[in-house]
C-alpha cells in the first residue's frame, strides 16, 4: 500500500481571498473590537467582514444620490408651490368678482394636498437619513 502524503489545506478553486484591506482603529475601537471578538466567537477579520458586507447598505449613504433625490424633490416642492400660489391669486381675483367657481375650490384644494404629501414625504426620507447617521 503506498503511502499517501498530505500537503496541507486543498486549494480553493472558487471564493479565495487574495484581497486585503488594511484598517487603523484608535484605542477605543480597537476595545470594542476585541471584546467582541472574545464575546462572539469570531476573528477580527470576519467581524469587519461582516459589518462591512452585511450591514453597508443599511449604514452607509450615497451622498450623490442623496442630493440627486433632495434636488428632485425640491424642484417638484417649488412646482407645487408656485401652482399654488398662482392658483390661490387667480381665486382671489375672481372671489373679488364674486366669480368663484367650484372648480378653482376643488383644484386649490388638490394641488394644497399634494404639496402638504410632497413635504410629509421629504420629511419622512430626512429623518430615515438622519437615523441612518446617527447609527
Amino acid at each position: 500500500m503506498a503511502k499517501r502524503i498530505l500537503k496541507g489545506r486543498p486549494v480553493l478553486l472558487e471564493g479565495k481571498r487574495s484581497k486585503k484591506i488594511d484598517a487603523r482603529f484608535t484605542e477605543v475601537e480597537y476595545k470594542v473590537v476585541l471584546a467582541l471578538e472574545k464575546e462572539l466567537g469570531v476573528s477580527k477579520t470576519d467581524l469587519v467582514r461582516r459589518g462591512v458586507l452585511n450591514n453597508a447598505p443599511a449604514v452607509l449613504v450615497n451622498a450623490k444620490e442623496m442630493l440627486r433625490m433632495l434636488d428632485g424633490i425640491g424642484l417638484e416642492l417649488s412646482r407645487s408651490g408656485n401652482n399654488l400660489n398662482q392658483l390661490a391669486r387667480y381665486a382671489n381675483i375672481l372671489n373679488k368678482r364674486n366669480m368663484l367657481s367650484p372648480v378653482v375650490i376643488e383644484r386649490f384644494n388638490y394641488l394644497f394636498e399634494s404639496y402638504l404629501n410632497q413635504q410629509k414625504d421629504l420629511q419622512v426620507a430626512l429623518r430615515k437619513v438622519l437615523r441612518l447617521l446617527g447609527s
